[in-house]
């Protein structure tokens, strides 16, 4: 193998391709949600030192930074998107990486997670994704504000999946987390699985809205009681979206709920993830915390657009030696 191929072998290294059975929920436990606590301190601590302390290079960074490509959710949630820019999207979506640099890292095509889009835009990328494999996401229940009258948030849902939907990324209503209102939160929940049906419901926290770490565990826990299939920290449109700190107080929930219930719930983190090195970060977070079950599309990943051109820039640093212009990989 030369400097510059990345074998499929690397690519999965002890990654087990098992699919887990989907969070089924558990009744609404106050005393375990409510009795969680969050030190900031030590967490902000710990987050701190983890750009600097974990760093990989050459090919087994390419190999990480291929594995991330697997793990985006490429988005366009635009008012003025349009069926062409949602078409351009899947096609970049099926071909997240130039086929000269795949060619010279020794890999096959590889794609996105999913694409991410508004409801009304579900059907274009379904007919544009056909026989990819690619799921379509569909953001729901008013997002991003998720004000819409509760009526009208379930019917979003069930006509995304109608439209084709195979995940759907709802918002809370983050008044019941401010003011304490458990139960509103866990019947909201539960009323949003059952109008996915077997689309997987991603539950937006919007963290950068709930005032602190705590109420963050707490939602977490709320959230996957109520079943959950991932728990995701923001919408993007947030003053502040996906942070290390908050990042880690999610996944130590997720990790406390399967060791309690046997469930593995997936984790996303959207907003404010551009560069390459930043997701290298979060996946040595993922497997540090949760290890490799989680390193998996179907349990991990990220809401993300300029990512991938950036991830795509270093790949050819890595094959070439150069760095090239961001218009040699265009998104959509």
């Amino acid at each position: 193998m030369t400097s510059t191929e990345v074998t499929k072998t690397q690519l999965n290294a002890h990654l087990p391709q098992v699919h887990e059975p989907r969070n089924a929920g558990v009744p609404l436990d106050l005393d375990w949600a409510l009795g969680t606590q969050a030190n900031t301190s030590a967490i902000e601590r710990r987050c701190a030192t983890l750009p600097a302390r974990r760093s990989v290079k050459k090919d087994h960074q390419a190999a990480w930074l291929l594995k991330a490509i697997t793990m985006i959710d490429l988005t366009t949630l635009a008012g003025d998107d349009t069926a062409g820019r949602v078409k351009r999207l899947c096609a970049k979506a099926a071909n997240p990486v130039r086929r000269d640099i795949l060619d010279a890292l020794g890999m096959d095509r590889i794609t996105t997670g999913a694409v991410c889009v508004y409801h009304d835009m579900v059907e274009t990328a379904v007919e544009a994704l056909d026989g990819t494999g690619i799921p379509v996401a569909a953001v729901s229940t008013g997002f991003p504000a998720g004000l819409s009258p509760f009526h009208l948030r379930v019917q979003e849902i069930e006509e995304s999946v109608k439209a084709g939907a195979r995940e759907i990324d709802i918002v809370i209503s983050r008044r019941h987390v401010l003011t304490g209102n458990w139960q509103a939160l866990y019947d909201e929940i539960r009323a949003f699985r059952a109008a996915c049906g077997e689309a997987h419901i991603k539950a937006i926290l919007a963290t950068g809205e709930l005032g602190s770490l705590r109420n963050v565990a707490r939602a977490s826990y709320v959230c996957m009681m109520a079943g959950a299939d991932f728990i995701k920290t923001s919408t993007g449109k947030e003053s502040v979206n996906a942070t290390l700190p908050v990042s880690l107080t999610m996944i130590r929930t997720i990790r406390d709920y399967h060791a309690r219930t046997g469930f593995r719930v997936g984790y996303k983190p959207a907003g404010g993830i551009s560069k390459a090195k930043d997701s290298l970060v979060y996946l040595s977070l993922i497997k540090e915390e949760l290890g490799d079950h989680w390193l998996q599309p179907h349990m991990f990943r990220f809401g993300a657009s300029s990512l991938l051109g950036d991830i795509e820039r270093q790949l050819e640093h890595h094959v070439t030696g150069r760095y090239s212009a961001a218009h040699r990989h265009p998104i959509g």
